[in-house]
């Protein structure tokens, strides 16, 4: 847990540099920032599909993964989320800001909670205790959620908890994963995670289309399934 929660730390920080100097940037300067960071997630959402060693796993994953993401309401589940804490903490009637507030929450979340390095840093962190790989992560994390909070707000700041509950759910459940997960299933993983990452970039970063990402979510762990399965058929 340990490596979560220096996790946490460096993403507070950073939510609140941007926020406290985000007013004083201009607003082509956090655009173009926004931009970048959407290049730069779906060059890594795209490098980690790469790693696929079966594309069709990935797509069964992904489509069994939006059924049940559908049919479980997670996009409609992470917006209510988003909105119970703004009206907690905000209350902003702003409807404008409360979708900003929803938007950067969201969006946090899901970038801070899908890749590699979530993954395979808090197994390491939970089994051995080293955090070495989500000290590398907080870094990232850090710097992204500078850039996030400056365009989006405070939003960005709350997805924490999300990152507590899903890193240190991961770490706990650590020594059971790590005698059930192969390096196929990871790989496959990954390469899901890499597909949900562009994604995200697409929606909330680019705007370029309106994608219910978090629908997709349960794709991550149908993926890594569907290898489980295969194997008993050589």
């Amino acid at each position: 847990m340990t490596g979560t929660i220096i996790n946490i730390i460096t993403i507070l920080i950073g939510s609140a540099l941007g926020i406290l100097f985000g007013s004083r940037l201009p607003e082509r300067l956090k655009n173009t920032v926004t931009a970048g960071l959407g290049l730069f997630t779906l060059s890594i959402g795209i490098s980690m599909f790469l790693k696929s060693e079966e594309a069709l796993i990935v797509l069964g994953g992904l489509l069994i993964g939006a059924v049940l993401g559908e049919w479980w309401k997670i996009e409609e589940g992470l917006e209510n989320l988003g909105v119970w804490i703004e009206a907690k903490v905000g209350k902003n009637k702003n409807s404008t800001e409360s979708d900003r507030f929803i938007r950067g929450f969201m969006t946090a979340s899901l970038l801070f909670c899908i890749g590699p390095l979530t993954i395979l840093g808090s197994i390491q962190d939970g089994l051995s205790g080293n955090y070495e790989l989500l000290a590398v992560k907080s870094v990232l994390d850090g710097f992204a959620s500078l850039a996030f909070a400056s365009t989006l707000g405070i939003g960005v700041a709350f997805s924490v908890f999300v990152v507590l509950i899903y890193q240190g759910g991961i770490s706990l459940l650590a020594a059971q994963l790590d005698s059930f997960i192969t390096e196929p299933m990871m790989i496959e993983m990954t390469a899901v995670g890499g597909v949900i990452l562009i994604g995200l970039a697409i929606s909330s970063l680019l705007e370029i289309k309106k994608i219910r990402v978090g629908s997709f979510l349960p794709a991550l762990a149908v993926a890594p399934f569907i290898v489980w399965i295969l194997s008993f058929f050589p």
